[in-house]
């Protein structure tokens, strides 16, 4: 971690200091702000911690409960997410209070009697080492208070206003702000939301807790009865869950099917037999299913139980299903194990339901024309699905990536207009994406014994869909933000379109062994990473031309690395290379003192160099191999274009720096 730019920090150095909006940040809402977020859900929060950065941006974010959330319903965490954690400098401290799944165990019914089960397969949960961080079970709530931290530590020093409803928007022509949003006071209360959730802990085992989810996201009845209030707003995001009152004010509405397929999930507190309760594991026996997660503080764990097929008519009675029932159902499924549970944390029934919008802004009017985007949704506001797959918080959050560097760099006059389109056009097809699993995933779960032809399926699916699980499935098309794969074949393990994936380097000043792309933080600036030999022509061709091409993207009173972090891979052993000969590009002077930042420089190591502290490796990796074997990245060079929101953007040649400024120009205004 760097600080120090300006002069000596002694107090803690992720607090930045308070710049721009950030200062003297009035308490009451403007009368007219650049960016207004509705939600403070996991899209809602990732965004303001982004939106942070930007301390000439006015964000605020409106939530109508009356403070932070205590009871979280989502609690998986994919490695993508830890990955996007490590971006906003606190996936170490999270990682340290959750619980971390390294293995899955798969049960089913027994040959010689089905009524009963047994184990059927363990697996490595990340068998292939598609990242070098693992699947955490950490509380919604807890996630939430992190990027809370990250957004009010940030220059901007931005947080939720509490207690406010968001009732409706409209575009008009106004000039600056052509987004007039209406709210409200949402009329709840911290008492309100205290007393709930005591009268619901206090019921322990004998009922739900539903009323403090209900207590704290429905707005009490007398908000309908108060004033309401108009504020301006360049562009507003709605990330205000499945029930989103921004969707509904775009006039847009959530498409898909229900699976008519109930399932009762809940947190508890447990005595059992069963081998495998401190465990990940799919269930399958004669008498339903169970996906049991074991939760974070060694005791709790998270049952989600199959509680059967729903008739059409139902009308939600299933929902009704008494905490009793779904306990004895899963006594029923894990026979002839017992589970004694000793108290409820958490209990609620839900139908599977697949559904999603056709786009996730408002860059069509009303006849069916093209315009600029001014209103986005986010999260579940744009597309839902079942809790099983543990995908809604982590597509969710990178929902909030993907937007929030595109509206800090357009509103920052860094990016043009234009680039805001991208966000729907990548984001919907990811979310697509999801929900075609999501059904595949779902079915198998609920598949009975009877109907298993083969015993294995759920295995391995899940293992084929690993990379999907783990998040890094996600490949966005060629656009005015992603490359071609002309030359792809220079870095063939850097795919364009996907998530940068890290790899253990020597960082030369200091002879630390570092993971490469733990250095990229959600600061707003691209990634340009070259990979060379130290002595090379082209290095020496790309340092001389490059600093000129990127100068004329960069504003002229701000940091030279202030929009492109420029970094350099060696193949040289770091001991032979010297720091006095490496080109000034890659040795920047930053800050108001004109600081050396010596961050930037890196050589090649193989893993086994990293003993005894080495990272997170698959089973069989080459420990002789380094990132240039690893990544299959030219021993030629190469240059390697990473976006803000760490997706590969491009692959050129060493030296085709007027390749890299042609595509530059599509995406970055001028300085």
């Amino acid at each position: 971690m760097q600080f120090h730019h300006d002069g000596y920090v002694s107090g803690d150095p992720r607090i930045q200091p308070a710049q721009g909006t950030g200062v003297n940040r009035p308490e009451d809402l403007p009368d007219e702000v650049d960016v207004l977020i509705v939600g403070s859900g996991p899209a809602g929060m990732l965004l303001a911690a982004q939106l942070s950065q930007y301390p000439s941006v006015t964000t605020r974010i409106i939530e109508r409960r009356a403070g932070r959330l205590k009871v979280g319903q989502a609690d998986g965490i994919q490695a993508r997410s830890v990955e996007t954690f490590q971006a906003f400098g606190f996936a170490e401290r999270i990682t340290q209070e959750a619980y971390r799944i390294t293995s899955t165990s798969f049960w089913g019914p027994r040959d010689d009697d089905p009524a009963q089960i047994h184990r059927t397969k363990r697996t490595d949960d990340d068998p292939n080492g598609i990242s070098e961080f693992e699947h955490l079970i950490v509380n919604q709530a807890r996630v939430l208070d992190y990027f809370a931290e990250a957004a009010l530590h940030g220059p901007a020093r931005i947080e939720p206003d509490f207690g406010i409803e968001f009732v409706s928007q409209q575009r008009d022509d106004h000039p600056t702000h052509p987004v007039l949003v209406t709210i409200r006071d949402s009329g709840a209360t911290r008492e309100q939301e205290d007393a709930a959730l005591a009268a619901a802990t206090g019921l322990g085992a004998e009922a739900a807790r539903l009323a403090v989810n209900e207590a704290t996201a429905a707005p009490a009845t007398q908000a309908s009865e108060a004033p309401t209030q108009q504020i301006r707003a360049k562009y507003v995001v709605g990330c205000d869950g499945a029930r989103s009152a921004v969707r509904r004010s775009m006039g847009r509405q959530l498409l898909g099917d229900q699976a008519f397929h109930a399932w009762g999930v809940m947190d508890v507190l447990t005595v059992s037999d069963f081998p495998d309760v401190r465990m990940k594991c799919a269930i399958q026996s004669a008498a339903g299913s169970i996906l049991l997660i074991p939760r974070e503080g060694g005791h709790l764990a998270r049952f989600y139980v199959d509680l059967g097929e729903v008739a059409t008519d139902d009308a939600g009675k299933v929902r009704t299903t008494d905490i009793h029932d779904t306990i004895a159902r899963a006594n029923a499924i894990l026979s002839p194990y017992t589970l004694e549970v000793k108290d409820v944390a958490w209990y609620s029934v839900y139908e599977v339901g697949h559904r999603l919008c056709d786009r996730f802004d408002d860059g069509v009017d009303a006849a069916g024309g093209e315009r600029e985007p001014r209103v986005f949704i986010a999260g579940d506001a744009c597309h839902t699905h079942s809790a099983k797959a543990g995908q809604g918080m982590n597509v969710s959050m990178q929902d909030g990536f993907n937007l929030g560097w595109k509206l800090g760099a357009v509103l920052t006059g860094q990016s043009p207009d234009a680039l805001l389109a991208t966000y729907s056009a990548e984001r919907q097809v990811v979310a697509q994406n999801l929900i075609d699993y999501d059904k595949q995933w779902s079915s198998l779960m609920a598949k009975k014994t009877a109907e298993l032809t083969d015993p294995d399926e759920m295995t391995r699916f899940y293992v084929d869909q690993a990379e999907f699980l783990y998040g890094f499935r996600t490949q966005y098309e060629p656009s005015m933000i992603t490359g071609s794969a002309t030359h792809q074949a220079l870095a063939a393990g850097f795919p364009i379109g996907k998530r940068f994936k890290s790899y253990p380097v020597a960082r030369v000043a200091d002879a630390n062994f570092v993971q490469l792309g733990h250095h990229h933080r959600a600061d707003g600036r691209w990634r340009l990473y070259a990979f060379a030999d130290a002595s090379g022509e082209a290095l020496a061709r790309f340092a001389e031309a490059a600093p000129v091409v990127l100068s004329r993207f960069t504003p002229a009173d701000s940091d030279e690395d202030a929009v492109f972090d420029v970094k350099v891979v060696l193949q040289d052993a770091w001991q032979d290379v010297d720091l006095g000969a490496v080109p000034p590009i890659f040795l920047p002077r930053t800050g108001s003192l004109g600081l050396v930042d010596y961050e930037k420089v890196y050589a090649a190591i193989a893993p086994r160099d990293c003993q005894p502290a080495a990272p997170k490796m698959a089973v069989g990796t080459d420990m002789d191999a380094d990132i240039f074997d690893a990544r299959s990245v030219s021993r030629d060079g190469a240059l390697v274009l990473v976006r803000p929101d760490m997706y590969v953007a491009h692959v050129l040649p060493l030296d085709a720096v007027g390749e890299l400024e042609e595509f530059l120009t599509g995406s970055v205004l001028p300085g």
